[in-house]
């Protein structure tokens, strides 16, 4: 059967990681409101009342240092459904999200409703709900609910009622107060966890790669235009733009072409700094390969250095390069720099 023919592999991929920021003195503000179950805004050259404060007026460029505080209730200016939350949203029921517009600022704010589908309409009035232990971050509002009072109604909110885009010196006057001067500023990093999780779905040739890691064999493939070998396969040469047809079984040995010392750690890693990721290029390869050299102190890692994979054990094996544990040094001298300079 030919590389083309085979069932193809396909694999779920997670790739997470903490995003650090720091939140300055502008959106320290806000988070620092929130702490206090208080909506801080900040007022703009132009009387504008914006939440979550900007760092930097749009206009004048200059940094927004005015704080007001807004009412916790407002108006629904738009909103849209999300009949199939995903993980991580809100709510795992049906929910909608809304452009808000509260009471005493002049743009809408973003957020969760918490209402029936039936119920929805621009113009209704809603409040914020807060959580029970605020940590200083957006989430600290858990959603918006139905408010008392009269709805606005579509009309309103397209700009005869109460709800429109009001005179902005009527806006700060009416609703928002000046911030304490002497409030606490929120200057604890903000670290957000960020998951993406997909399927990975691999070419036929990565498939027949995968399929021969697991018979302990590296697979690659050659052009039959140029001749050269690329592992992993690529299903098309980059130079002639034809089909990689030809399978070509690799030997485990190789040239370390060049290479970088990890001397920093980071969260989820598995090997104890320092120590040496490089590109190998195996014995009868084009291309280099990315891997792990292990068994030697990292200073002593050099360009040409002869290496050769290192397997885990059999009952170890899967469809995955995961199978070379890494490279280690063979008692072979170094490759002469030119036999592998056209590869770096």
């Amino acid at each position: 059967m030919t590389t083309s023919q085979a069932r193809t592999l396909s694999a779920p991929l997670r790739v997470s990681f903490d995003y650090t920021r720091s939140v300055g003195p502008t959106l320290g503000a806000f988070f620092a409101g929130l702490l206090e179950r208080r909506l801080v805004a900040g007022r703009l050259a132009d009387g504008s009342v914006v939440l979550p404060p900007p760092e930097f007026d749009p206009a004048t460029h200059e940094p927004v240092t005015d704080f007001v505080e807004v009412g916790p209730a407002g108006t629904v200016q738009s909103w849209t459904w999300v009949p199939e939350p995903v993980a991580e949203q809100p709510f795992d029921r049906p929910f909608a999200w809304a452009l808000v517009l509260l009471d005493g600022a002049t743009a809408p704010f973003l957020h969760a409703l918490d209402i029936p589908y039936d119920d929805l309409r621009v113009g209704m009035r809603v409040r914020a709900r807060w959580v029970n232990e605020p940590a200083g971050a957006i989430t600290d509002i858990a959603c918006f609910e139905p408010a008392d009072g009269r709805d606005e109604g579509a009309a309103g909110v397209a700009g005869e009622g109460r709800a429109r885009a009001r005179l902005r010196d009527e806006a700060a006057t009416e609703q928002s107060r000046p911030g304490d001067g002497g409030a606490p500023r929120k200057t604890d990093p903000l670290i957000t966890p960020v998951n993406l999780d997909y399927t990975y779905a691999a070419s036929p040739e990565e498939s027949a790669f995968f399929r021969g890691l697991e018979q302990g064999r590296i697979l690659g493939q050659r052009c039959p235009a140029c001749g050269k070998v690329y592992v992993p396969p690529r299903g098309a040469c980059p130079v002639d733009g034809v089909p990689t047809t030809d399978e070509v079984e690799l030997p485990g040995t190789g040239t370390v072409t060049t290479f970088c010392i990890v001397n920093v750690p980071f969260l989820g890693q598995k090997i104890t700094p320092p120590y040496v990721s490089a590109y190998v290029l195996l014995d009868g390869a084009d291309i280099a390969f990315l891997h792990l050299i292990l068994g030697i102190e990292a200073s002593e890692v050099r360009m040409g250095m002869r290496v050769e994979a290192v397997w885990r054990p059999r009952d170890e094996w899967g469809t995955t390069v995961e199978n070379i544990s890494h490279f280690a040094p063979t008692d072979e001298p170094d490759a002469d720099f030119e036999s592998y300079k056209v590869h770096l």
